[in-house]
């Protein structure tokens, strides 16, 4: 079978944006030791992006409720898009803008982890969610395309892909989120202070 150069031109656009990506790695290790001390000591991961974005940040929810490698206790996260009916009756009511920032109102709470993804870095409601949650006392992580872009000015810390495609941009997030959980579980294996399970992590009414 004779494979298209544009089919093999995309492998060689992947591997040429990995190795730029590969310098960032360290940025993935902090965000996953973080949210380690920050999910442990009862706080809170809200994620969300729109169409393939949406599903990288499923993704990511997913390992941090289910597990990634090894069995772990499971830890609160939030795909924001996930809940269709939340979603679709604002977007009637409030505007689509307002999709995911009427929710970070709703979930999130002072000390907790907003993670937005978006190839463009330029989508309106993620941006009014960003408004939202630093509103909120929530920190704001983006994963995105190419800089400089709003939401990465939008945002508390950033992680810019340099790659010429949408694709390829959500392939490698797709590698910085198993990068971050693994940094993640390797924060708790540690014992990251605040550990869940140790006295005083965890005090009641911090969550309503």
């Amino acid at each position: 079978m004779t494979v298209t150069p544009p089919v093999v031109g995309h492998c060689d656009e992947l591997q040429e944006a990995l190795g730029v990506f590969r310098a960032s790695a360290h940025i993935t290790e902090r965000w996953g030791s973080r949210l380690a001390a920050v999910l442990s000591g009862g706080g809170r991961l809200l994620a969300a992006g729109n169409g393939g974005s949406a599903a990288q940040a499923q993704h990511l929810t997913a390992e941090l409720v289910g597990r990634y490698r090894d069995d772990r206790p499971p830890f609160s996260a939030i795909a924001l898009h996930a809940d269709t009916s939340s979603t679709t009756a604002i977007a009637n009511d409030y505007g689509v803008d307002e999709v995911f920032a009427r929710q970070v109102r709703a979930h999130g709470r002072a000390g907790d982890v907003l993670m937005l993804l978006s190839t463009s870095g330029a989508s309106a409601n993620l941006l009014s969610a960003a408004d939202a949650a630093r509103a909120a006392g929530v920190r704001v992580w983006a994963l995105t395309g190419c800089e400089p872009n709003p939401l990465m000015a939008g945002s508390d810390e950033s992680l810019c892909v340099a790659a010429p495609s949408a694709a390829t941009v959500q392939e490698i997030h797709l590698v910085a989120v198993h990068m971050i959980c693994a940094a993640f579980d390797a924060a708790l294996e540690r014992g990251v202070r605040g550990a869940r399970g140790a006295p005083g992590a965890r005090g009641k009414g911090t969550r309503r």
